[in-house]
């Protein structure tokens, strides 16, 4: 099977690099410069085997009529303004108010039947309202979406919002079968590299693969905290939010056994250390300061 990959990127620096990625890497196929929302270099709909994207978040002045008219978008619907803001706006051409499921709406078309995809959302994505809601509704019924992972804080250089990794897989078979959806809180995994980076170890990824083999086989067991499978019904129940906590729940914690009049007892004794401590090295200070002329 050869393997080919494609791209489009609006910034003609970041399109150099994408290409040259490709040549180091020994990879065949091209990465277009254009905007995805106003052109379709690659006629998308239903052509890819596998989607990948890390798309901005939350862009906003996107054009409506400009893409309501589009397959890769309003198949699921186009976000867009009520009709008393559009009313407001009526002298102004109507924008998109978000973009995020104009991204999601045009990675989930993008997929053939037997297609998969991952993105990077916003958390916001997951439980977002008005018309959102009834995009999220649609997609969700149609049994494409197989895990949502909400991701640890810092995990990007260039962005600062939290954020979750959205699964689809058309080829997986749904048909007299209950639609379930994995969902994955891994919000404590990863190790700091940096004062302001993330990674998650190789023992995390390993651990979100058998996870994730675990629920295809049918034989994962949900974890409190950590993961749960949710029918279509129980996620309707849920109003069709797919934000992760919602399901897998809050981790269960191993009692200590120590009453609890001995635990507040021994706890305000050893506050009690911690301030006497904190009150000899502020006269410490105080007294280093005025040695030096500073009263305070």
């Amino acid at each position: 099977m050869k393997f080919r990959c494609y791209g489009v990127e609006k910034e003609p620096d970041t399109v150099k690099l994408a290409k040259m990625n490709l040549m180091l890497n020994n990879v065949r196929g091209d990465i277009t410069e254009a905007n995805s929302f106003y052109s379709d270099p690659y006629n998308a709909f239903g052509a890819f085997d596998y989607v990948m994207a890390n798309p901005p978040f939350n862009v906003d002045e996107v054009s409506f009529d400009r893409v309501s008219g589009d397959a890769r978008f309003n198949t699921y619907g186009v976000p867009r303004n009520s009709t008393k803001s559009a009313k407001k706006a009526s002298d102004k051409k109507e924008t998109v108010p978000n973009a995020n499921y104009l991204w999601i709406g045009y990675f989930a078309t993008a997929l053939n039947e037997h297609g998969k995809a991952a993105l990077v959302m916003a958390n916001s994505a997951s439980d977002a309202g008005k018309s959102e809601y009834e995009i999220r509704k649609k997609i969700i019924e149609e049994g494409i979406i197989s895990q949502m992972v909400t991701l640890p804080s810092n995990m990007f250089s260039s962005v600062t919002l939290p954020a979750t990794l959205w699964f689809f897989d058309k080829h997986k078979p749904q048909t007299g079968k209950k639609v379930e959806i994995l969902f994955i809180d891994a919000r404590k995994m990863g190790t700091m590299v940096t004062r302001k980076l993330r990674e998650l170890t190789d023992e995390d990824i390993r651990k979100l693969a058998d996870t994730y083999n675990a629920f295809v086989d049918g034989t994962l067991k949900d974890v409190k905290g950590f993961c749960a499978v949710a029918t279509t019904e129980e996620i309707a129940r849920q109003d069709y939010i797919l934000t992760p906590g919602r399901y897998v729940g809050i981790e269960e914690q191993q009692d200590d056994s120590e009453p609890f009049e001995e635990k507040m007892t021994r706890l305000t004794k050893e506050l009690s250390e911690m301030f006497r401590q904190s009150h000899e090295l502020e006269a410490q200070i105080r007294e280093k300061l005025r040695g030096i002329g500073y009263e305070v």
